[in-house]
């Protein structure tokens, strides 16, 4: 009974996510960093770091923004008492869409049901239960972090800003994902960035 009530609590918080897609282009492959020049004029992803993730195909490309913090923690939305781990807590602004949403990022040796892989051991889901199996011992994770919204592009219309130079792009990792301090990380880009042009 607990836990039926606990899935309809979620339930109006958390949508399932994952049919989101992602155009096929050679330059954004499944799992890279955007990393926003510090010219980027653009409000919603001023020094940000986005992983962009491809589904199978479809209208344009897709991702999280990793380093904006929000105010809210994840046990505040399982108010039953569900144990999250001190390292998910924090909730971050995962893009200016779809902001009544949440999408996890997952590291864990196994693919869970209803996940897009993004790296070898980093997975994307939608699923508003992965705080509860992984509680219960039902999913096996070595981390995982919560997302609200997420960030998405038109049909070549992130190209077209990567052409007018608002980004680089670099190969994503998942310590950089899991990075214990988000302000460290556009940072640490940036120089990767700028190491790696000049």
């Amino acid at each position: 009974m607990v836990r039926a009530r606990r899935r309809l609590l979620v339930a109006g918080l958390f949508a399932p996510f994952v049919g989101a897609v992602l155009a096929q282009d050679v330059a954004l492959a499944n799992g890279i960093f955007l990393v926003a020049k510090p010219e980027l004029p653009d409000p919603d992803f001023r020094e940000t770091v986005v992983l962009i993730t491809q589904p199978d195909a479809g209208n344009g490309p897709l991702g999280v923004i990793l380093n904006r913090p929000l105010a809210a923690r994840l046990s505040d939305a399982f108010p039953d008492g569900v144990a999250i781990p001190a390292a998910s807590e924090q909730i971050y602004a995962g893009g200016p869409v779809a902001r009544n949403r949440m999408l996890f990022l997952l590291r864990a040796d196994t693919a869970p049901p209803r996940s897009l892989r993004v790296l070898d051991d980093l997975f994307l889901t939608g699923d508003p239960q992965l705080p509860l199996q992984v509680a219960d011992g039902q999913m096996k994770a070595t981390a995982y972090r919560a997302y609200i919204g997420y960030a998405g592009w038109g049909p070549r219309q992130l190209q077209s800003e990567i052409a007018a130079g608002g980004w680089y792009l670099l190969p994503a990792d998942a310590d950089t994902v899991f990075a214990a301090d988000a302000a460290t990380v556009w940072p640490a880009m940036i120089k990767r960035a700028t190491t790696r042009t000049t």
